[in-house]
């Protein structure tokens, strides 16, 4: 026998079993659509309508994307950008005074795809600066201009090696009094000397 209603009590109808067959029909459908479109790419990689990859969420796995890279190469992943090298990392510290009129230059040998961080400073006065690369095998004289200025007291930067070759800046000093050049270098090159 049913309970008696109360004053104010609303009825409650419990739902049909078509209703919750319905409803999890329904959910189970949506669920299916999430897992598809978002969890498989962005968690496992796995994308096979596409639209993972225009919502942003494919995120390659690591197996594919550690077997197509070659040594020195750059490939975007979904956590960034890697680099790997076979030369191991290196951090180097060279100085030169220029006279009055005189030039030099500081080297690494690189070969393409190496990278390098750089920071040099002038005491004494700006110096004009030409940042350039002799690749193996050019022609003598012939060389990859990458920044050429003019007073400089300082330069910062990073490198990449576009070929094989010699890579490095040649100073001036246009001043009436000597200049002393300190160059710091961190990365992935085999090694940096003056010519």
């Amino acid at each position: 026998m049913p309970a008696p209603r109360g004053p104010g009590r609303p009825s409650f109808t419990p739902p049909s079993p078509g209703h919750i067959a319905g409803a999890t029909l329904l959910s189970a459908a949506a669920a299916a659509v999430i897992l598809v479109m978002a969890v498989l790419p962005a968690e496992y990689g796995v994308d096979p309508t596409g639209a993972g990859r225009a919502l942003g969420l494919y995120r390659p796995p690591a197996s594919e994307t550690a077997a197509v890279l070659p040594t020195g190469t750059v490939a975007s992943t979904g956590s960034g950008s890697l680099m790997r090298s076979d030369i191991a990392f290196r951090a180097d510290e060279m100085s030169l005074t220029l006279e009055s009129g005189e030039g030099a230059e500081i080297k690494a040998v690189m070969n393409a795809g190496d990278r390098l961080v750089f920071s040099w400073m002038a005491d004494g006065g700006g110096v004009d600066v030409d940042m350039h690369g002799e690749v193996a095998g050019a022609p003598d004289g012939a060389s990859l201009s990458y920044w050429k200025d003019e007073g400089r007291s300082s330069g910062h930067g990073t490198f990449e090696a576009p070929a094989a070759g010699n890579h490095g800046w040649f100073w001036q000093n246009l001043n009436d009094t000597p200049v002393t050049i300190r160059v710091k270098t961190a990365g992935y090159y085999e090694r940096l000397f003056r010519p």
